[in-house]
């Protein structure tokens, strides 16, 4: 299994914070949001390579990032991939820089993990993989818990054996608060459908959009994260995050 973390968009909702740095870099409780990230990889069996997809703007800084983290982490196998846009208006989108990585790379024969550079949680991934393994598909999930939060996200419905029976982005009328969030378990089969469903013209960015069209089409299990996920949309919840790692991480 190999993972990648996506890392290629501009936060423009952040600027001026992120008008000079990656988002997934900026620091929250005293080390980069990315961090955050891998650091819950620690322990995860049969991880080969970690891919970070960023944007030609960035690159060079992800570089210099995860040559300092390779020191102080020789576990980890590191590849940084620059898909080539220069700015919020030629990106791939999320969806599109998957597929980019996956040709580019030939990471097709084998399962891919993939997680949102800003996608913080506090418990470790091992639990989500161990789960994954075996499916063609997996989707966290997390409870928010708040009838008007959910809204902002893909709000999930699921079976008695966890597998997706129907998923809304941003609805307006919500069927409970399960939110499916960026973290995602594929397994070769479903790799190779991202072609199919970007030569159909569907929406190339916002990673959830791939989930609600692949349901009608494989069973998408779910995992849902306990423990706290961070939200990092606006400078308030930023804000917010700072505090709730800065206190984990004393």
């Amino acid at each position: 299994m190999n993972a990648l973390i996506l890392a290629a968009g501009y936060a423009t909702r952040l600027y001026p914070l992120t008008l000079n740095k990656a988002k997934p870099l900026l620091v929250l409780g005293g080390k980069p949001i990315i961090e955050w990230v891998l650091d819950n990889l620690e322990g995860v069996s049969d991880l080969e390579t970690i891919y970070v997809v960023t944007n030609d703007k960035f690159a060079a800084d992800f570089q210099k990032w995860s040559e300092d983290y390779r020191d102080r982490h020789p576990q980890f196998k590191f590849k940084i991939v620059n898909d080539g846009s220069k700015n919020d208006d030629d990106k791939l989108g999320a969806i599109g820089d998957i597929n980019f990585v996956v040709t580019k790379e030939n990471l097709a024969q084998s399962s891919l993990l993939i997680i949102a550079g800003d996608n913080l949680f506090t418990e470790s991934l091992k639990g989500f993989v161990s789960s994954a393994n075996g499916t063609e598909a997996t989707v966290g999930v997390y409870d928010v818990g708040d009838s008007e939060a959910i809204k902002k996200y893909g709000n999930v419905l699921i079976d008695d054996l966890g597998i997706i029976t129907h998923l809304e982005e941003k609805p307006q009328k919500p069927q409970g608060t399960l939110a499916a969030i960026a973290l995602y378990y594929y397994s070769p089969a479903v790799l190779s459908l991202l072609t199919t469903y970007l030569a159909a013209g569907n929406n190339p960015d916002q990673p959830g959009r791939f989930v609600q069209w692949l349901y009608a089409r494989k069973p998408v299990k779910t995992f849902q994260i306990k423990g706290k996920w961070l939200d990092i949309g606006s400078k308030e919840t930023l804000e917010n995050a700072d505090q709730i790692l800065g206190s984990l991480s004393t």
